[in-house]
């Protein structure tokens, strides 16, 4: 691996990486870092998780100017999560340069977006409508923006803002670097690169450095019906640190959220129908151990950066091989060895040989938990507590209560007792979801590893249709029920 160091960093944003405990550039970093500060344009190909943010946003920074408080660097991302992690990464990277940074976004008053861009920020990060709104304005300055950025690419061509990023390409000044990320590259993609990029550089991470290299990936075969059950039996044996699971559609993870807190989880849920302030909310709890299961869709969780989700699992199968590897991708950051556990009903199964075929990757089956492993699972921790506290030693004071109590009864029986009573013993509340129709193989047969979702209505900043031509209604209702509701 390439040391930040051997790449010709200076010495403030070194500083930096130091302070965030990254010495070794990733695949993506170590190719674009160089080409970034010698101004190439370019194109990278990469998942979310392969440290993009780290290898546009050290170029950019290196190029600022401090005492310029004007915006020199701009950064466009498909949703306002991604827009905000991007913004405090890039600040940290900055912070000493001394550079401000400001995130711009739907759902956020528009008064105090104009104070923030008045006050002279020098990187701005984006969503799409919310930038164009204020370009159209005139209450954002971007005629010095020296370098521009498009993150996750193809997902604002799903949630249809490829329009909006022409249109904004074209007010920045045409003497500027562009790097565009996205982790497929379809032709619409490939258009902007070549119309308003200048000979840009491909940049390309291997698929099995973007996704599972240190990800243990399993399947758990199982009846809609005995899945929640083993999913709460799992979480009792595996204990996870941060874990995300997947459900397919808003009603499903509501579900999901209800049931694992009334069997004891701190577990949260978010979905497309939640106000910002309730989503932030509850990821500031996930990301602070506050809450140790997050409940997720695929759209809501796009683009989330939360270092140490040790798990991932994925209750509903994925529609498509690209959200999978974009659920999994949650877990195993950083270095770090990851987990992630499916679902799999028996009709489903020839859907799981398609990801695998796909992904270029095995998954291992695990037989399904039993509410006896799960009780041991918990009562292992405590036996581990018990341990711990044997070998950290000063019981002095607890000596002679004990020896009191072994007159009276048995060595093994107290210390039945008293794991017993520090065992945390699970809530059996009967817990009913709403059944799901399992994913057909054939919708996906025709699947070639691009992303064909070109009817997917996303939620960014704002809600467009992926063309601007109006669609018969019938078509988009037919759509909407094979697909499910994110």
């Amino acid at each position: 691996m390439t040391t930040f160091q051997s790449l010709g960093i200076s010495q403030p944003i070194m500083k930096a990486l130091e302070k965030m405990g990254f010495e070794e550039a990733t695949p993506i970093q170590e190719q674009t870092i160089p080409l970034g500060l010698a101004g190439k344009d370019v194109i990278g190909q990469a998942q979310t998780g392969t440290g993009k943010t780290a290898a546009f946003g050290i170029p950019m920074i290196e190029k600022i100017d401090k005492k310029q408080r004007k915006i020199q660097g701009l950064i466009v991302a498909p949703t306002r999560e991604l827009a905000i992690q991007v913004s405090e990464e890039l600040h940290r990277l900055a912070k000493f340069k001394g550079l401000r940074t400001l995130p711009i976004y739907g759902g956020q008053q528009m008064d105090r977006q104009i104070r923030g861009l008045k006050d002279g920020p020098h990187i701005v990060v984006a969503t799409p409508g919310r930038l164009l709104d204020h370009i159209r304005r005139k209450t954002i300055n971007i005629s010095e923006v020296h370098t521009a950025v498009l993150d996750e690419a193809d997902e604002m061509l799903n949630m249809g803002f490829i329009e909006d990023i022409r249109d904004i390409l074209k007010a920045i000044p045409e003497e500027r670097q562009t790097l565009l990320f996205s982790a497929t590259m379809p032709k619409e993609i490939r258009q902007i690169a070549t119309t308003l990029m200048r000979s840009p550089e491909e940049v390309k991470v291997k698929a099995k450095e973007m996704t599972v290299s240190n990800i243990d990936q399993n399947f758990i075969e199982v009846h809609e019906k005995q899945k929640f059950d083993a999913l709460t039996n799992l979480l009792d044996i595996h204990v996870p640190e941060l874990a995300i699971i997947f459900g397919r559609t808003k009603k499903r993870v509501d579900e999901l959220m209800d049931g694992l807190q009334a069997r004891g989880f701190r577990a949260e849920g978010i979905h497309g129908d939640l106000s910002q302030g309730k989503r932030m909310s509850v990821l500031n709890k996930f990301k602070s151990g506050r809450v140790e299961i997050l409940v997720a869709t695929d759209v809501a969780a796009r683009g989330l950066d939360i270092s140490g989700v040790s798990h991932v699992y994925n209750f509903d199968i994925p529609q498509d091989p690209e959200s999978y590897v974009h659920r999994i991708g949650r877990t195993g950051r950083a270095g770090k060895a990851g987990v992630a556990i499916s679902f799999i009903t028996p009709r489903e199964m020839s859907h799981l040989h398609l990801i695998e075929k796909v992904t270029k990757s095995k998954m291992k089956r695990m037989k399904t938990p039993s509410i006896d492993e799960a009780r041991r699972g918990q009562q292992q921790i405590t036996v581990e507590k018990l341990v711990r506290m044997i070998d950290k030693g000063q019981l002095e004071d607890y000596r002679e209560t004990a020896s009191e109590i072994l007159d009276q009864y048995d060595s093994v029986t107290v210390l039945a007792a008293a794991l017993k009573m520090m065992t945390k013993e699970r809530r059996q509340t009967p817990v009913t979801l709403s059944s799901v129709q399992p994913v057909s193989v054939k919708r996906q047969s025709k699947y070639k590893g691009n992303d064909n979702r070109k009817n997917y209505r996303g939620k960014g900043d704002n809600k467009r249709s992926f063309s601007r031509k109006p669609k018969p209604q019938g078509r988009n209702r037919k759509f909407q029920n094979k697909r499910g509701s994110n």
